[in-house]
């Protein structure tokens, strides 16, 4: 893992760097989302200034360059889950450095209610998939339809922080 990854919150005046990050996810692997490049693109400052009331946005950044994105929602959420982790990339560039897990220490040592995570992940994510049960996520329940890509599936996943 690099020494020069670095993992913070962001804030509401920071949402252009928020549009940044999630506007080069959608355009370099649109597969792994509900999202799209085209509707959320066209979304205006006040509308990516609203997604802060519900989410937390976390960016992990190398050597100050923003690398990662994750979202974290405090929820009572299926099988316990406390925490729902949404919109999770890396920039291809900066894969294998680390970066998912920098973010999953980061959320385990947090003073909220993140200490069980939920997730949902295409269910032919295979990679994805491998990289949170190296996280320690574990599949639960049965393959849901996406309500957002019809004939899609997603499969959830849950964590329990050690600490």
């Amino acid at each position: 893992m690099s020494r020069n990854v670095n993992v913070e919150i962001i804030h509401p005046n920071e949402w252009q760097r928020l549009r940044a990050i999630r506007l080069k996810s959608l355009a370099v692997n649109p597969e792994a989302f509900g999202g799209t490049f085209e509707i959320e693109s066209a979304e205006d400052e006040a509308a990516w200034r609203a997604k802060f009331k519900k989410l937390d946005f976390l960016i992990a950044s190398i050597d100050g360059v923003d690398a990662a994105l994750m979202s974290v929602e405090e929820l009572v959420g299926d099988f316990g889950a406390t925490c729902w982790i949404g919109g999770c990339w890396s920039d291809p560039k900066f894969r294998g450095k680390g970066l998912l897990r920098s973010m999953m220490n980061f959320v385990d040592a947090q003073d909220k209610d993140w200490k069980i995570q939920g997730l949902g992940v295409w269910i032919d994510n295979y990679s994805a998939i491998a990289a949170y049960e190296k996280l320690g996520f574990v599949k639960m329940g049965e393959d849901t339809p996406s309500t957002r890509q019809p004939g899609k599936f997603h499969q959830r996943m849950i964590r329990k922080t050690a600490v």
